[in-house]
């Protein structure tokens, strides 16, 4: 599971459609209509796989893409209207620059062809389109772009891997498992100014600790966004019938300093719930934060017409299984805008007013299906309750195993006692006994083949009584509470009643 991840992940993209550019280049307020989602299927493997001796292994994960017209609406051959990435960043970046340059770059916008705003198809705006611009720019300016062929928003993320990670196994100290030891060989990164906010932690976003509770931050460190982000606990699910935390992100995520101190070292910033991604995408002016401005400050929203931010659609999510780490579902969700505005000395520009433009945003999400859920439904979830349920049925069982002889016993004492007082019993009289004179025949003692009272008997002698004890008289018993009872000491032969109790000599 861990090297071949059996989640299927799939990338959406939305892009907001420019509906006025001419107006924008005149400073009137933008309008963008949303143009999607697009869906690429996205294939994860581990490559490059190393264990070393520090209790850490080290990786390389790849990632391709594939589009899935049946789950889109629309295809890479729609055109959509965009700001032209590469000249409104290059205007922004002569900004302080002397005029000279200025109006050199703008002849040569202008020989080129380039606009502030292009119309080109989601397939070249995904993976990259040839432009004379990045040519020129890498002649004279060879480290303004760390790109030398092809420009497009994802075209470093298709067929490439997102780095050399380095994480703990959890073999020597389990409390560190999946956590990011390096990244490219390093222990914090230096696209910030504060040693906080380098800082790389958590996982690599795929797989946490075991054992989680609601107090438990879901944090990984982000290749793309240059920054390691917190999730924090918000409800307790059930994704297919398994249990799972719910983590989101907090308001706090891309808030700026003034709000949030501690994200001081993102900045320079502007308002609050955007984060300033300048220093880590060749020094452009772009900006990450939610979709549609969702969870930022009301003024971005407001100064673009088209943009309606809700929690539902635009917040982002992981359900994760709180016993293994194991993510179940997952929706991550965020946007690129770019800020704009007029340079004074590029004609290109005209009277853009300064504005956060969003671009594209875009949803990695992956659900758990399939075989592989089934799989760990039965072994996490369904066993473990059949075992739970077990273990009570076999209490019941014990306990029934346990009273059967306890109740036998006690069935026994009473039935024996019942057989003693009315069964059928062998009389036997030493030789010159006397039968009792007196002895009265009760109901309850029915003699069958008795002396009759007083007679003599010459030799040992056996009667069949029936009742509650023998009736014998002074010489053998006596009768006591309404019981007949033998004498202590006086001797029985039972061996002419063989058919009944067997040949035995018995004293009571």
């Amino acid at each position: 599971m861990w090297k071949e991840i059996p989640v299927p992940f799939y990338l959406s993209v939305y892009f907001f459609d420019i509906v006025n550019p001419d107006a924008i280049l005149l400073g009137e307020k933008p309008q963008v209509q949303e143009r999607g989602p697009y869906v690429y299927r996205e294939f994860r493997h581990k490559s490059n796989i190393t264990f070393n001796d520090n209790d850490t292994v080290s990786f390389l994960e790849y990632r391709s893409f594939q589009f899935q017209p049946d789950k889109s609406h629309g295809l890479e051959s729609d055109y959509i209207v965009m700001p032209n990435i590469l000249v409104l960043a290059a205007a922004m970046l002569m900004e302080n620059k002397p005029m000279s340059l200025k109006l050199i770059m703008t002849l040569a916008f202008s020989t080129l062809g380039e606009r502030a705003f292009m119309n080109r198809t989601v397939g070249e705006i995904m993976w990259g389109y040839e432009d004379p611009l990045i040519h020129l720019i890498n002649k004279y300016l060879p480290n303004m772009f760390p790109f030398k062929g092809k420009f497009g928003l994802f075209a470093e993320l298709n067929n490439s891997d997102s780095g050399l990670f380095t994480v703990f196994t959890g073999v020597k100290d389990f409390s560190r498992i999946h956590l990011v030891d390096k990244w490219n060989g390093l222990s914090k990164v230096s696209f910030w100014h504060s040693d906080q906010c380098n800082m790389i932690n958590g996982t690599s976003g795929q797989m946490w600790a075991p054992f989680m509770t609601p107090e438990t931050s879901l944090e990984f460190y982000s290749p793309e966004a240059c920054r390691s982000m917190n999730l924090i606990y918000k409800e307790s699910g059930t994704f297919e019938g398994i249990p799972t935390y719910r983590f989101v992100a907090p308001s706090t995520l891309f808030a700026n300093g003034s709000v949030y101190p501690p994200n001081e070292g993102f900045c320079p910033c502007r308002e609050s719930g955007i984060q300033n991604v300048s220093t880590c995408r060749f020094n452009a002016p772009l900006f990450l934060s939610h979709p549609h401005f969702y969870n930022a400050d009301p003024v971005l929203a407001e100064a673009v017409l088209g943009l309606h931010p809700n929690q539902e659609e635009h917040s982002l999510f992981l359900d994760i299984h709180p016993v293994t780490g194991i993510p179940m579902n997952c929706s991550v969700k965020l946007q690129l805008s770019l800020y704009i505005k007029a340079i004074r000395g590029i004609g290109q520009t005209g009277k853009i007013q300064p504005v956060v433009l969003p671009l594209v945003w875009f949803e990695e999400s992956g659900a758990m299906e399939g075989k592989p859920l089934r799989t760990f439904y039965t072994q996490l979830v369904l066993m473990p309750s059949v075992l739970q349920y077990a273990q009570y049925v076999l209490l019941a069982l014990g306990c029934v195993l346990l009273l059967i002889p306890i109740i036998h016993q006690i069935r026994s004492q009473v039935g024996g006692g019942q057989s003693e007082a009315w069964a059928e019993r062998p009389v036997c009289l030493p030789a010159g006994g006397r039968w009792g004179q007196g002895s009265p025949r009760r109901p309850s003692s029915r003699l069958r083949g008795h002396p009759r009272p007083g007679a003599h008997l010459g030799q040992r002698s056996c009667v069949s009584a029936w009742g509650r004890g023998a009736a014998w008289g002074p010489s053998l018993g006596e009768a006591a509470g309404g019981l007949w009872v033998m004498r202590p000491g006086a001797w029985m032969d039972c061996s002419s009643h063989l058919h009944l109790l067997g040949a035995r000599l018995c004293q009571v």
